[in-house]
């Protein structure tokens, strides 16, 4: 307890004093009675005394020339104070040069999860520390082991190489991820084992068949079908990645060729295929380029130097063969006024299908397996099918929210995604474009399409003027105007 006394009310003077407040502390920590009178009945010296000090404190507050301040104790402030030094070191840490380098598997924003979560969050299988040991997702972790178990008998290798070896990789691992990662050094270096191996397994099963690696026609997980539906749509989650890199080395073990790189990017886009959200599938020439080009060249894959690359980035770019030219976002060196959140009121890049009919524009299907990939000419807007489905809705929430993260890629999803919001207003909207063959949905109405793609982009910061589809947008609204058919609004 410190006694802080009003020095002019007690006649005290002190040079080095400018306030009206003089600290004195009454022999460290004061023990002072709560009533004077509870001393009557053991009136000893130590009672008396501190009946004296409580007498004289209580008179001096009657003056108000004293007022009680209760003090930390001594071994709490140092507490406090190590722990203000432990996180500005942790700070330091963060802040220091290359610390951010290799970040590329990020938790989603709240205000991108607020109302979707299940679209981000796995519901059967973790891979990676983010949902690591949740207790719903632990059942699939004995299919874990039957995978690392599969490996290690088809190889003849010891699990101390795996083990080994992403020991080497944990530290480039770590920083590949978003936030504090509470395993310890051990349970992160099995995890890296664990789920790469499993990872692998599915991937190769695939490709050469599960069979072909040992598992039975029957088996629950390693056979393409039963829960491989879910299994695809969990594994193109962004909390939900591993790092490239550790996939490449983990395989490199398995064949005996280090070198790996391209080889596991080409596995899993055989893996994903069935999500590609267009009607005409990858032909096996397109499977070769984009392994080569994966593989060997910068020009697909420019950010390969910075390592952290997982299959929801391979999956992206796969989507986008060919596409746009990526234009790194530099956020700082743009006006602020530039980047707003995409609110329909303002980021209007296209009317929609009724009004553009109105105006005299027609529609027809564009073949392409290159969604995004939309044409305009003489009033003919010529869009590839989009083929929607249960899992369409959770792969572009997770491809819009990388792009909102990594500040290293383009916003070509994000540019796509709300085009088609502006096109599709309604249901009526939905059904003219599947009438033309450029919708095709397993859903349970038109309605419901409609409502996937006005729920998709909320709250997504989005700068129009850097859509790839900005152009072609102020194509089709010049046409209406000199057309003298529609008005376009400001």
């Amino acid at each position: 307890m410190v006694a802080v006394f009003n020095k002019e009310l007690l006649g005290i003077s002190s040079p080095s004093s400018s306030g009206k407040l003089w600290n004195l502390e009454f022999l460290g920590h004061l023990q002072v009675q709560p009533n004077p009178l509870s001393c009557q009945k053991n009136m000893n010296s130590s009672c008396r005394n501190n009946s004296i000090y409580h007498l004289i404190l209580c008179r001096l507050q009657s003056m108000r020339a004293v007022k009680i301040v209760e003090r930390q104790p001594l071994h709490q402030s140092l507490e406090w104070i190590i722990s203000i030094k432990e996180k500005l070191e942790q700070a330091r840490q963060d802040d220091a040069a290359g610390s951010w380098e290799r970040l590329s598997i990020y938790r989603v924003p709240h205000y991108l999860r607020e109302g979707d979560i299940k679209a981000y969050v796995p519901q059967i299988v973790s891979l990676g520390p983010c949902h690591h040991g949740k207790k719903r997702l632990r059942q699939m972790d004995q299919h874990k082991w039957r995978s690392v178990h599969h490996v290690l008998n088809s190889t003849n290798q010891e699990i101390q190489l795996y083990l080994d070896l992403m020991k080497e990789l944990e530290e480039r691992a770590r920083a590949c991820y978003e936030g504090t990662i509470t395993l310890s050094s051990n349970e992160f270096v099995e995890m890296l084992v664990l789920d790469g191996c499993f990872v692998l397994e599915l991937f190769q099963g695939a490709a050469a068949g599960f069979q072909h690696l040992g598992y039975g026609k029957n088996d629950p997980v390693f056979a393409m079908r039963g829960s491989m539906h879910a299994i695809h749509r969990d594994m193109i989650m962004l909390e939900n990645q591993l790092p490239l890199f550790v996939l490449d080395r983990l395989l490199g073990i398995q064949l005996g060729e280090p070198d790996q790189k391209g080889k596991v990017a080409k596995l899993a886009i055989r893996f994903f295929d069935t999500l590609m959200p267009a009607d005409e599938p990858l032909t096996k020439g397109d499977m070769n380029r984009l392994g080569s080009s994966l593989g060997h060249t910068s020009t697909f894959d420019p950010f390969s130097d910075l390592g952290g690359l997982h299959c929801l980035d391979v999956f992206r770019r796969s989507l986008l063969r060919s596409g746009p030219k990526p234009v790194p976002r530099m956020w700082l060196k743009k006006r602020s006024n530039a980047i707003r959140v995409a609110d329909k009121r303002r980021q209007q890049l296209i009317h929609c299908v009724s009004e553009l009919r109105e105006a005299g524009n027609k529609f027809k299907k564009r073949k392409t397996d290159r969604f995004w990939d939309i044409k305009f000419k003489n009033g003919i807007l010529r869009v590839p099918c989009l083929l929607s489905h249960d899992g369409t809705k959770s792969l572009f929430l997770n491809l819009i929210a990388f792009e909102q993260c990594h500040l290293g890629c383009s916003n070509d999803i994000t540019s796509y995604v709300i085009f088609m919001d502006n096109l599709i207003n309604s249901h009526e909207d939905v059904a003219y474009l599947h009438y033309f063959g450029i919708i095709g949905h397993w859903l349970g109405s038109d309605a419901e399409v409609a409502d996937l793609f006005n729920r998709l982009y909320r709250e997504v910061v989005f700068d129009i003027n850097n859509s790839y589809l900005s152009h072609l947008s102020e194509d089709v609204n010049r046409y209406i105007i000199i057309g003298g058919m529609l008005g376009v609004q400001p």
